[in-house]
């Protein structure tokens, strides 16, 4: 398993669970000198993301792109894909395209979290899952033109009522080529009655880990036990990333440096 460390480039977002903010170079030093493998990027949209040219930078750092979020399209544009409006669906989904497309050339796949958008009242629960599906059909097709997967995040019961477990994430992406479920630790406490279940049940059709602790602090600083969610892992041979989407208290330094000692201590101690 390898680790990455997030940073945001949302202004709208400040105060959100990101460890870095606004000084992507900057955020690649610190990961770097910490010992990360890799930066999860929150880009405001797809041409910012180009104008910051992170390729060569990054590979001096010796460091990669563990994935890019999409959130932007719903806290600064109020785009989802789940949306009444038929044509916001479809600039919902150009925003997450363009984004797919600009992380590929940085070899990363693309997040879908917040951009699944909820039922509503003009939108009932089984609709709003089916514009989900046609968006997440449509944009999977897209990432595999670029040999990527697409991440698609559960998220807990506050925050979506489209799929909060991993099994509903199963349910969600069921015949839906080249998704994988991103697996967040945060929203798992809340929604899993077994979070080491939960991870086997879903197997290989896990694509990404967000490392956090139960109050969405860096693991170790709130009371989330992960041993059986890392044995988990690793016995479906989880090779990929464990990123800290983690707030960045009590300062992004601190919250970082304790990822990297929480990630090394959970892997080395699975490990043995």
């Amino acid at each position: 398993m390898k680790s990455a460390v997030t940073v945001s480039l949302v202004e709208e977002a400040r105060g959100g669970p990101f460890v870095f903010w606004s000084d992507a170079l900057a955020a690649i030093d610190q990961a770097k000198v910490l010992g990360f493998d890799a930066i999860e990027i929150f880009p405001p949209d797809a041409e910012t993301l180009r104008r910051l040219h992170l390729a060569e930078y990054l590979s001096d750092a010796g460091l990669t792109v563990a994935a890019v979020g999409t959130g932007a399209g719903w806290i600064k544009h109020r785009l989802q894909l789940a949306d009444e409006d038929p044509v916001i669906r479809e600039r919902a989904i150009d925003f997450v395209r363009s984004i797919i497309s600009s992380a590929a050339e940085l070899g990363a796949p693309a997040i879908i979290g917040s951009m699944q958008g909820r039922s509503t009242k003009e939108v009932n629960s089984e609709t709003a899952k089916s514009f989900l599906r046609d968006g997440l059909s449509v944009l999977s097709a897209h990432a595999n033109q670029f040999g990527l997967p697409l991440f698609y995040e559960p998220l807990n019961r506050y925050e979506t009522d489209q799929a909060n477990t991993l099994a509903q994430g199963l349910e969600t992406i069921q015949g839906i080529e080249n998704v994988r479920l991103l697996a967040d630790f945060f929203h798992m406490n809340i929604e899993e009655s077994d979070i080491g279940n939960a991870i086997r049940t879903a197997g290989p059709l896990i694509g990404h880990v967000h490392f956090a602790d139960s109050n969405r602090m860096a693991v170790g600083l709130g009371h989330l036990d992960i041993a059986p969610a890392m044995s988990a892992l690793r016995e479906i041979r989880y090779s990929g990333y464990l990123s800290a989407e983690v707030f960045p208290k009590p300062d992004p330094k601190a919250a970082a440096a304790q990822t990297i000692l929480a990630f090394r201590a959970a892997t080395s101690s699975v490990a043995m």
